[in-house]
């Protein structure tokens, strides 16, 4: 029985680091074909954002482990009428065996995990993107055969997919260098806490400067340089970030064997070139791919099925 059974994760930073590793490991070996689970479980999706990637690997994990999904969109459902999410958390608690929440506020998330004693998983908030993380950690074991050493630069906006970097590298013993503009750095309390996991085992380097971030890196990873719900400022970003941008100029500056990462959807020209996206160091449709495979061992973790 796995020890997450029953358990939230809601942050990277709830797995330890033998915790992560064995998910990963679950991982590779479910996307070999080496271990088959088989359970009757329902997973509901709770979705206040978009969501392409993150719906569908969720959807298609679950099946592929034997269970069912239902998409509980909040406009079809009372939650989205202004049902207080306390009283929605208590009653599907009853109903399903597990549930993912795509949201905004990360308090939104710690409410159902207090009123319910299902496993909840964080498909993405404003403060993180755990299940992102963990696909990225797998591209990353895969590409290189190892994670302890190596070192992931992240350029761009300091996001939750950039904090989510922070607190999952700093587990597994990986260099995290994070290139912002001025004012636009990782949140304060999610550094210093990624510092305090690292400890002496890693670097955790904030700068201003992407070529300093690059220097001699494993993989060089960026987002869209506005975020979901920020749209409206996407255009006066453009000049700021521009500086940021993942691109043959960068990969030049990184190890031989960099490997490039966008957590996807990407805007091709932005925040990252069409060249590098297709790239032969592009390994971004594998980091897509490993989304299902790492949330496939995240919930049978949880779920107690392997």
């Amino acid at each position: 029985m796995s020890s997450l059974t029953g358990r939230d994760i809601l942050s990277i930073a709830d797995l330890s680091t033998t915790e992560l590793v064995d998910v990963l490991d679950l991982a590779a070996d479910l996307k070999q074909g080496k271990i088959r689970p088989n359970c009757n479980k329902t997973l509901g999706l709770l979705f206040y954002k978009a969501s392409t990637r993150t719906r569908v690997s969720f959807s298609v994990a679950m099946y592929e482990l034997g269970g069912n999904v239902i998409d509980l969109n909040p406009s079809r459902t009372q939650v989205g009428r202004g049902e207080p999410l306390k009283d929605t958390a208590r009653v599907l608690n009853r109903y399903l065996d597990i549930l993912a929440i795509r949201t905004f506020d990360q308090d939104d998330l710690q409410t159902f995990a207090d009123c319910s004693e299902i496993p909840i998983i964080n498909a993405l908030t404003d403060l993180e993107h755990p299940c992102q993380m963990l696909a990225d950690l797998q591209t990353m074991q895969e590409t290189f055969g190892k994670l302890e050493g190596l070192t992931m630069t992240y350029v761009g906006d300091g996001n939750n997919v950039a904090h989510s970097i922070l607190l999952g590298g700093a587990l597994v013993g990986m260099n995290v260098h994070v290139a912002t503009p001025k004012d636009y750095e990782p949140s304060p309390a999610v550094v210093a806490q990624a510092k305090e996991i690292a400890g002496d085992r890693s670097n955790i380097l904030i700068t201003h400067d992407p070529k300093e971030a690059a220097e001699n890196a494993h993989a060089l990873y960026t987002d869209v340089w506005a975020s979901m719900g920020q749209e409206d400022l996407a255009n006066s970003r453009i000049p700021i970030f521009q500086p940021y941008q993942l691109n043959s100029e960068l990969m030049a500056v990184a190890d031989k064997e960099a490997i490039a990462l966008h957590c996807l959807p990407a805007h091709r020209g932005e925040e990252i070139t069409e060249e590098v996206m297709e790239g032969s160091q592009s390994k971004i449709w594998d980091q897509a791919e490993n989304r299902m495979h790492a949330q496939k061992a995240l919930m049978a973790s949880l779920l107690g099925v392997v």
